[in-house]
């Protein structure tokens, strides 16, 4: 089928296909990979639906810049009178009252929405293997996962079920499945696109993204969905380019571009990531790039410091889920306080217990100063250092994650914190809020995909697009 935007509006524009046919081939390919556990929900008929309206809004010549792209949505990511539990028990039954700023401008611009992807239980997760409905598998190889926590959002999209997926980033949950499964998964500037919608796991870490199948596609999504927002305090004012506009990457410029040391010489990174990372440097170079290995001291403290700042905000925003306004509650309950432990005992997984329980023990009353002011501390440390580095450098290049898609059921409760550092990569750029793109940088022996990251400084995505897209092509 297609595998751009691009393709798609020109086989629109001739007549080769239709909104509506478009459609019907997604849900096939939904239907034909059922086992992959991707979607919790298809809006079959209405998508079909949508897309007659917006043919007839093409043949009038009044459709909007997205129509034909049909996009699949995280279940973080509210869409008014559908379904929303972020693959949670505990919000069985709950449907949302409003849609996301991100859903509704994609909305206004005719994409279409064709479901609701599964994920990691409210986004906590590298393998989408927490989901209260299951395990999501990887397309590319059914006893791998996916990543996570944006996995099924990943899967989707590369088992062609839609042309681009919304997912959502706190620590990697974009790039670390574009990764596993081989396509591109971008994480702009955090406030770069409003949270209005957007199920709290961190609040000053949640970034929405885009999972697409090349550049183009996710920087014409983000260019519809970016911008100003009443609705959320956060979202940035800043101008938002035309950044599928401005994707040509000047090839007489030559840049200086860093990669962190201690990333590349990690004993915990494939010798083949480490071996195709090196080829890119080295294509860079030869190109006339000025490419340069940088010391990063700081790199052994961003997980602890990720780690005590997110499960403490998470244990603060979790705490609305009890069973009192909206979703689960036990039938187990006696009384008001065993309403509250039960509901909140069942209705949750023990990842997400795992977490709340750890975010609440940072930000007790005995802890406090110790872990979640210093890690406050330690994290503008961070922040300071990156754009120092990226003050001097265009941009920081590095491998997305220090291994391929693992086997299911590789991590458990006694071996969870290496799955953690799995994240080693990813949560830097949360952690300075700046852009990230990964993209696929060839595959190991076992034809497993292999991710690429590309950092950039505060509300450079114009320049990182660009960049991204000429590096793929070295």
């Amino acid at each position: 089928m297609y595998s751009s935007y691009k393709d798609i509006s020109a086989a629109i524009a001739n007549g080769e296909t239709s909104c509506k046919q478009l459609v019907d081939h997604y849900l096939k390919q939904i239907e034909a990979n059922k086992h992959l556990n991707a979607f919790l929900e298809v809006y079959a008929e209405e998508a079909q639906q949508r897309a007659e309206e917006i043919d007839a809004k093409i043949a009038a010549g009044t459709a909007g810049k997205l129509a034909g792209m049909v996009v699949g949505i995280k279940d973080v990511i509210a869409h008014k009178d559908h379904g929303l539990q972020a693959s949670s028990k505990i919000l069985d039954g709950f449907v949302s009252q409003f849609s996301a700023t991100a859903i509704e401008r994609l909305l206004a611009e005719d994409a279409i929405i064709i479901g609701r992807q599964s994920c990691d239980e409210f986004a906590m997760g590298s393998s989408n293997e927490n989901s209260a409905f299951g395990p999501v598998l990887n397309n590319i190889d059914n006893s791998r996962v996916p990543g996570g926590s944006s996995g099924a959002s990943a899967v989707a999209v590369s088992a062609d079920m839609c042309l681009v997926s919304l997912g959502s980033d706190t620590g990697g949950s974009v790039r670390q499945p574009a990764a596993f499964t081989g396509v591109v998964g971008l994480k702009p500037t955090y406030s770069r696109i409003s949270r209005w919608g957007l199920i709290a796991y961190a609040s000053s870490f949640d970034t929405i993204g885009v999972l697409s199948k090349n550049v183009d596609d996710a920087a014409l999504t983000l260019e519809v969905i970016a911008g100003a927002d009443d609705n959320d305090a956060t979202v940035s004012k800043t101008p938002v380019p035309a950044y599928s506009e401005a994707l040509e990457f000047d090839t007489d410029k030559k840049l200086k571009i860093g990669y962190i040391k201690e990333t590349v010489e990690s004993e915990h990174l494939r010798p083949e990531i480490k071996e195709q990372t090196f080829a890119k440097i080295e294509a860079l170079k030869a190109a006339g790039h000025e490419v340069e290995a940088i010391e990063f001291p700081l790199l052994d403290y961003l997980l602890p410091t990720y780690y005590i700042l997110t499960t403490a905000e998470a244990s603060t925003n979790l705490s609305r889920y009890d069973g009192v306004r909206y979703g689960m509650r036990s039938e187990n309950a006696t009384d008001l306080e065993s309403m509250y432990k039960l509901t909140r005992s069942e209705g949750f997984g023990d990842e997400v217990k795992r977490r709340i329980l750890l975010g609440t023990f940072v930000l007790s009353a005995s802890y406090y100063d110790a872990y979640f002011t210093k890690a406050q501390k330690v994290r503008r440390l961070i922040k300071e250092a990156s754009e120092k580095m990226l003050s001097n450098h265009d941009f920081l290049i590095m491998p997305t994650t220090a291994n391929t898609a693992f086997e299911i059921g590789k991590y458990n409760e006694n071996n969870i914190l290496e799955m953690y550092l799995g994240d080693l990569y990813t949560v830097h750029a949360n952690l300075a809020g700046l852009p990230a793109i990964s993209v696929p940088n060839g595959v190991d022996s076992e034809g497993l995909p292999i991710g690429l990251q590309v950092m950039a400084n505060r509300f450079e995505e114009e320049k990182m697009l660009a960049f991204t897209k000429y590096l793929q092509s070295l």
